[in-house]
């Protein structure tokens, strides 16, 4: 398989699967070439990551994490880290996206609501029920 490659880990249940494409479409757009595979991959009840993967066998690098990290994030702010942690800014694409916002940090889309960030979605066992996470 080539690399360097994403995959962008996602529930079902929560109905993350439009969000996750145009992330995937957004990165496809800015790093063109340079990335040699963008993925969707179905996860747990609640997960939404982005994964990156230098060669193989090398250890999965954690882009973006909805739980630990707050939230979704802006596309803006997870390209940045794309090419900050997969490719170390050593690539020249993306310049457009190199500015912080007013206050310096990552913005956020939207976040949980929840204190601790804990996953409330259904079981897996229990595929007709409805995922509560993103309420």
């Amino acid at each position: 398989m080539p690399f360097p490659k994403i995959s962008i880990v996602f529930c079902v249940k929560c109905k993350w699967n439009l969000r996750s494409a145009w992330y995937l479409q957004e990165l496809l757009q800015t790093f063109g070439s340079e990335l040699k595979e963008v993925s969707l991959v179905i996860g747990n009840p609640g997960d939404f990551k982005v994964l990156g993967y230098r060669d193989e066998g090398s250890e999965p690098i954690l882009i973006w994490d909805r739980v630990e990290n707050g939230g979704f994030p802006d596309s803006k702010y997870l390209k940045q880290r794309v090419k900050r942690l997969l490719f170390n800014d050593s690539v020249t694409v993306g310049a457009h996206i190199d500015s912080k916002n007013s206050q310096g940090s990552e913005a956020l889309v939207s976040g949980p609501s929840r204190e601790n960030n804990a996953s409330v979605c259904a079981p897996e066992d229990s595929l007709s029920s409805v995922c509560t996470d993103c309420q």
